[in-house]
């Protein structure tokens, strides 16, 4: 077996049991990142010397005898998180130069475990995106490829550059977040185990913001059982963030084994919409048996304010925005266009640092902030968002879990959508009202579709209540058996 076929998991017992060393480990992972990224454009900026030097601490606290699960992993960190003494771009050229003199706290979390990182990986520019084409660093190409045909695809976004460093086994698990579906759509776009966990689960001290009621930092790994080991140490009570949650955080994996008999898992009516792939409804069908047949009670029910998530999300969402972009100027960190007076500065460092979808959300955010259309837009959105989390809480109060599709479609050609910008938001409809709630919910690869390319079904549930949400997962997990591979990884 190749050291690229170990799960994080597998390569913790590897690692223990000291039959590879975490520097063999990682320069296995140096060197693959080194021959596929040029490629793949996964990373926006490598690491290997920092990662090595990190292995080495990691062989150490191995032999002490007190290393966790994750020490010695190699990670890909979605460049969204700052890194202390790295540079963090969140893919935009606004901040091709800033270097961190602060680390974010999910990454500190991960550092302290002595999980290994190998480098930035590449994003649509300030997470803005449902393909990673908007990275200010060209976009990132899907390690799946259609069944006989070479169209590059995309990976999904934003956190795509993480998906596919896992996919493509250039990384054993990356950090990504997730506004309106960030994490969860593109691991079904390149056949990985991804969690949203709920708003507050995980700090968001150090993550560069997008949209602050609804960023959410989570894993992306090759199956469910790492995302619970990378989410054990991710999460956690912060005092540097007002939203972050002061709650016991549990051992999920410890939830992984506890099977579906008796739950009762629900199925929303409104996920059903017109036009679906019917190869998504047929999937989805397949995983509510496979959940029935384990023992689950199936259960109808009804989120009725769904229809209406992609509208409050692409008002709340660029509102939210607007407010956290203006803090790019060129005067305190950053790229500067200097200009004859500051407001010429301003107008000059903006134009050339931010690209075009980015732009058109600082637009349309400002537009529905703005005097005379706050209430018409803003407010009345926020009130239709608290009606979905009423459907939720409402829901809740039946079923123990909520099953959909993640996505309406498998991946898509690079350059296929990106003339149609709402075409392109239609990509987080079934993911959006999830994130709007601040509910966690999980994507698990479940099948293949015609041409080849990995599909996944989404697990949604209670707030706070994740270890369902594993062991729902664990389940579709077991029963779909996805073993496919993309064309495009290290060997």
């Amino acid at each position: 077996m190749s050291i690229f076929d170990l799960t994080i998991a597998g390569a913790a017992k590897e690692l223990a049991a000291r039959k590879v060393s975490a520097v063999e480990l990682v320069t296995a992972y140096n060197g693959a990142v080194e021959a596929l990224n040029p490629r793949l454009n996964a990373y926006i900026t490598v690491t290997p010397e920092l990662a090595l030097a990190q292995a080495k601490q990691a062989d150490a606290r191995i032999a002490a005898g007190n290393a966790t699960p994750l020490t010695g992993i190699p990670l890909a960190m979605k460049d969204l998180f700052c890194t202390e003494g790295v540079r963090t771009t969140a893919a935009s050229k606004i901040l091709e130069p800033f270097v961190p003199q602060y680390e974010s706290t999910v990454s500190a979390q991960l550092k302290a475990a002595g999980a290994v990182m190998l480098g930035k990986a590449n994003l649509d520019e300030f997470a803005m995106g449902s393909s990673n084409i908007t990275s200010g660093y060209g976009p990132v190409e899907n390690p799946w490829k259609r069944a006989g045909a070479d169209a590059k695809l995309v990976p999904g976004g934003s956190s795509g550059g993480s998906a596919a460093a896992v996919a493509a086994r250039i990384a054993l698990g990356a950090t990504g977040t997730d506004t309106g579906g960030s994490i969860r759509q593109p691991a079904a776009f390149t056949g990985l185990a991804g969690i949203k966990p709920t708003y507050g689960r995980c700090s968001r001290y150090g993550i560069i913001a997008f949209a602050s009621s609804l960023d959410q930092a989570g894993p992306m790994a090759r199956n469910v059982e790492d995302c619970a080991l990378m989410l054990n140490a991710m999460a956690g009570f912060d005092v540097k963030d007002s939203t972050s949650a002061e709650r016991a955080v549990p051992d999920f994996c410890a939830a992984l084994n506890r099977g579906v008999k008796g739950l009762r898992i629900g199925i929303p009516a409104e996920y059903r919409m017109d036009g679906t792939n019917p190869e998504i409804v047929a999937l989805w069908e397949k995983g509510i048996s496979w959940l029935r047949a384990q023992g689950a009670e199936i259960v109808d029910i009804s989120l009725p304010h769904t229809k209406y998530g992609l509208a409050v999300y692409y008002i709340v969402a660029p509102a939210e925005a607007s407010s956290n972009l203006a803090r790019y100027d060129g005067v305190r960190f950053g790229a500067r266009v200097d200009g004859v007076d500051l407001i010429d500065m301003y107008e000059r460092t903006r134009a050339a640092g931010f690209g075009a979808e980015v732009k058109r959300r600082i637009m349309i955010g400002t537009y529905v902030l703005s005097h005379g259309y706050y209430d018409a837009y803003y407010l009345k959105a926020q009130k239709v968002r608290n009606l979905m989390l009423r459907d939720f809480t409402q829901a809740f109060a039946k079923v123990d879990a909520i099953l959909t599709p993640t996505a309406p479609s498998a991946a898509f050609g690079l350059g296929e959508k990106m003339d149609d910008p709402v075409t392109m938001y239609l990509n987080d409809v079934f993911t959006v009202p999830a994130s709007l709630a601040g509910v966690p919910a999980m994507s698990v690869p479940a099948g293949l579709s015609a041409e080849g390319l990995p599909l996944g079904l989404q697990i949604i549930g209670r707030h706070f209540d994740e270890e369902t949400v594993f062991a729902v997962s664990a389940a579709i997990e077991k029963a779909a058996g996805f073993t496919a591979l993309p064309e495009v990884r290290a060997k």
